[in-house]
């Protein structure tokens, strides 16, 4: 049998950042050998379980370019693939337990367990099911049933020797099995517990590797135990190291976005999330830091997997947004950032509006980091500054700023043919005619045509801007300082 993975999320909410590197660790396992990906729902927990952040968590996933094989969307031969439409599985698996007599039922109420947990901590001792339902008779359970207790039902676990986990990450990790007890299988209520539903799903999938969260590796003896009494082969598990806050932390809200569907709505590019989210916890032999998905698939392997918790980095995942976001065609950068566009009026549906923005990207893209801020970054190509930045109009604004770009306005209307090179030689030919540093006209100039006192090169956006429009904003700039009148100070 090939390599089969399960990436098998809870319906519960958006798709957190570890969640979305635990998907990507087995898409890229599955894709590296060849195999099968199963994407499986565990939505249990029905009190917060949604259909819609299903839909979400297939969205998001076909977001990042995961694809998979069998799971919700595209079916395959285990379905159903969510466990709400598996508990006749979980029954049998159950009724075969029971007939070996590695399972029993346990009559005990919550209240009941909860006091014997407090009771043992109390006298210093590990807080176990104590397994006084293990040996009831016939008489007793029928006793309980006729008072109208419905049972949980519980794995008979011996408490010597020891359980091995043979971890793809981690190595050989040790449990002893004084430490486990009886656990519940099955809830009253006919539910699984998830130590139980997830071993059943595995073995029944044909899983042949498990890939998760660190902080599953806890219940990986009790899934053995499971399995082992089922009868079962175990599947290969790995388990993958936490992803924390920089102050090492659990990942939170407070840190900041940490959702996938946050990043989008951010502006960032689903190929640098994968990239950032590959680099936690794992490297490529060759320690390179931008990778496409295609490049981490066949670089992909589990050795170079680390057991140390990895730190989220928003500003290193800003960073590489910004890298990838270079290497796409100025047209797709436009056709991505359709949604922003748009909310700030500038209409990419408009074939001419489309092709202007288009001409103006590779000016301004090594400036921005996410779509989002593109519109900001092209504004000034569109729209009339409205306002200058007001620490920039107190350095370069001063009353002898009125004179300068008027003389400015006059000379950019002379330049023909208008562009960047014949821009900036008229422009330094100005300020050595004038016995005046360049820079005491570009300053200016930069404010006067987009408002700001950073940007990409002049003599470029200049040319992008015409030579009509650069003369009008330059004498625009100059009736405002003069109207200012006291109220703008040249400064230091």
């Amino acid at each position: 049998m090939g390599v089969r993975v399960r990436y098998s999320p809870s319906p519960s909410g958006s798709q957190h950042m570890g969640s979305a590197r635990t998907a990507l660790f087995n898409w890229l396992y599955a894709r590296h050998h060849g195999g099968t990906l199963v994407l499986r729902i565990e939505d249990t927990d029905q009190s917060r379980s949604r259909a819609e952040h299903v839909e979400n968590l297939c969205r998001t996933m076909r977001w990042l370019g995961l694809d998979w094989d069998e799971g919700p969307e595209v079916g395959g031969p285990h379905a159903p693939y969510h466990q709400m439409g598996r508990l006749a599985h979980y029954q049998n698996a159950l009724d075969t337990l029971l007939s070996r007599n590695l399972a029993y039922p346990c009559y005990c109420s919550p209240d009941e367990l909860r006091q014997r947990r407090e009771e043992a901590r109390g006298a210093g001792l590990p807080p176990r099911y104590d397994g006084r339902c293990a040996g009831l008779t016939a008489g007793q359970r029928a006793e309980f049933e006729s008072r109208g207790i419905r049972p949980a039902w519980r794995l008979r676990v011996s408490v010597d020797g020891e359980t091995v986990v043979q971890d793809l990450v981690r190595g050989r990790v040790v449990f002893a099995n004084r430490t486990l007890d009886d656990f519940v299988l099955m809830r009253p209520d006919g539910v699984p517990t998830y130590n139980f539903a997830v071993v059943v799903d595995d073995m029944e999938m044909e899983i042949t590797h498990v890939l998760r969260a660190d902080e599953h590796l806890a219940n990986t003896p009790k899934q053995l135990l499971v399995l082992a009494a089922l009868g079962r082969t175990p599947p290969r598990y790995g388990h993958l190291p936490m992803v924390l806050a920089a102050d090492r932390s659990k990942l939170s809200k407070r840190h900041g976005a940490v959702a996938v569907e946050e990043f989008r709505e951010m502006g960032l590019l689903p190929e640098a999330v994968v990239n950032y989210s590959a680099l936690l916890g794992w490297s490529p032999a060759d320690g390179r830091e931008l990778l496409t998905l295609d490049e981490l698939r066949e670089a992909f392997d589990l050795d170079r997997v680390g057991a140390s918790a990895a730190v989220y980095d928003v500003t290193k995942l800003l960073w590489m947004n910004a890298q990838h976001l270079r290497r796409l065609e100025p047209a797709e950068v436009v056709r991505r950032a359709g949604p922003w566009l748009r909310q700030a009026g500038l209409p990419d549906g408009d074939p001419e509006q489309c092709e202007r923005i288009t001409a103006v990207v590779g000016l301004v893209r090594e400036r921005i980091q996410t779509l989002a801020e593109l519109p900001a970054a092209v504004a000034y190509f569109f729209r009339d500054p409205d306002s200058y930045d007001a620490a920039g109009a107190r350095k370069f604004f001063g009353p002898g700023a009125v004179s300068l770009l008027r003389l400015a306005a006059e000379r950019v209307e002379a330049i023909d043919p208008f562009g960047e090179p014949e821009m900036e030689t008229a422009y330094r030919r100005l300020a050595e005619e004038q016995g005046v540093k360049p820079a005491v006209f570009i300053h200016p100039t930069r404010l006067a045509l987009t408002g700001r006192t950073v940007g990409p090169s002049l003599f470029a956006l200049a040319a992008g801007l015409g030579k009509g429009v650069c003369a009008r904003r330059l004498r625009a700039a100059a009736d405002w300082i003069a109207a200012s009148g006291p109220a703008v100070d040249a400064g230091d």
